[in-house]
């Protein structure tokens, strides 16, 4: 899928006086499910093209301009926050809003390690353990002291965040939520915890938007800014463990194939909970509310995907299955409702 208009952004960047090299074909990296990226070469330098996928988009994703805006302030003081070189907000150069990254070299794990990447428990764990160390640094940067301050509304955020994605997955499935869902909105709907802090969030905390040095595993970059928002730290928790699959997980789990945590060496989730607490110091009696609210968004993010394949929009052939996928997560999260464990 190449669907961008190279003619058009050659001519838009010289207006900026920035050269698209025309030597170099423009390819698009594999993998993720939301946004389109393409590495580009401009200026003799390589950078990434970012732009929203093709159809209607989720209210609050795929937000260039958010994105374009944390960068251009982030990365002046955590340095894993690639520079911004260039926004464009017009729809008519290639049909959405777009723009460019400095690109960084390196791997991206997903759910599977490469040969020799990781290849020991010992690997696993320090992965692990490199993860959460981007989080807390991310979680101590002060966003008043670099121009984010007035990013986002992070008071009743978490009570937002509940009733909004109620009616997202009204909509999802068209008013004929599974019970199992019921269960979960009605639970939700009780008063949520007041948070301790208010941190700059990343919003889709993932071991898959951090890019990592392959020899090393040290941290390059972490990526995917279009959700990031002022807001409770332990929302970015809750939403690295609603994808943090253990071994002895159901099937459904190890379907979203989104990090390899189900093999030896990487700590439960239990576990990554309160290593952060003891990074950050953060009181985490309450987390159960932020657990289940993630769990619940992962139900609805999926079946919003689905609903993209049912659409007939121009989505991956994977799409088609997560109809299922999300059902499956539903269960799970009425289950994690009801149990002790995370």
């Amino acid at each position: 899928m190449n669907p961008i208009a190279w003619d058009r952004v050659a001519a838009y960047l010289a207006r900026f006086g920035h050269t698209l090299d025309p030597n170099f074909p423009p390819r698009q990296f594999s993998g993720g499910l939301g946004n389109w990226n393409f590495l580009v070469k401009v200026d003799a330098r390589f950078y990434v093209l970012r732009r929203p996928p093709a159809g209607a988009l989720p209210i609050g994703a795929n937000d260039m301009a958010r994105e374009h805006r944390i960068l251009s302030h982030l990365n002046k003081v955590f340095p894993l926050a690639p520079a911004s070189l260039l926004f464009c907000d017009d729809p008519l150069i290639i049909g959405a809003p777009f723009l460019l990254l400095e690109y960084r070299e390196g791997i991206i794990i997903r759910d599977r390690l490469a040969e020799n990447v990781a290849a020991g428990v010992q690997q696993r764990r320090g992965l692990a353990m490199t993860t959460l160390n981007v989080l807390a640094q991310l979680h101590g940067v002060d966003p008043h002291a670099i121009g984010l301050g007035t990013l986002g509304k992070p008071d009743g955020m978490v009570s937002r965040q509940a009733l909004n994605w109620t009616r997202r997955a009204q909509q999802a499935y068209d008013g004929e939520l599974p019970r199992a869902l019921v269960e979960v909105a009605t639970w939700l709907a009780q008063p949520a915890p007041a948070p301790q802090k208010v941190c700059l969030l990343h919003s889709d905390f993932k071991i898959d938007n951090i890019i990592f040095d392959r020899p090393t595993l040290a941290p390059v970059a972490l990526i995917d800014w279009d959700m990031g928002t002022l807001g409770d730290p332990l929302l970015d928790v809750a939403t690295l463990l609603s994808y943090w699959t253990e071994r002895d997980d159901p099937p459904v789990m190890h379907e979203l194939k989104q990090m390899p945590t189900a093999l030896d060496g990487f700590p439960s989730r239990d576990e990554v909970l309160h290593l952060y607490a003891e990074k950050t110091g953060c009181d985490i009696s309450d987390f159960k509310y932020y657990r289940i609210l993630a769990m619940f968004k992962l139900c609805i993010v999926f079946r919003q995907l689905y609903a993209k394949h049912l659409r007939g929009d121009p989505v991956p052939a994977a799409y088609a299955s997560f109809g299922g996928l999300s059902d499956g997560l539903a269960e799970f999260t009425h289950h994690t409702l009801q149990s002790k464990q995370l």
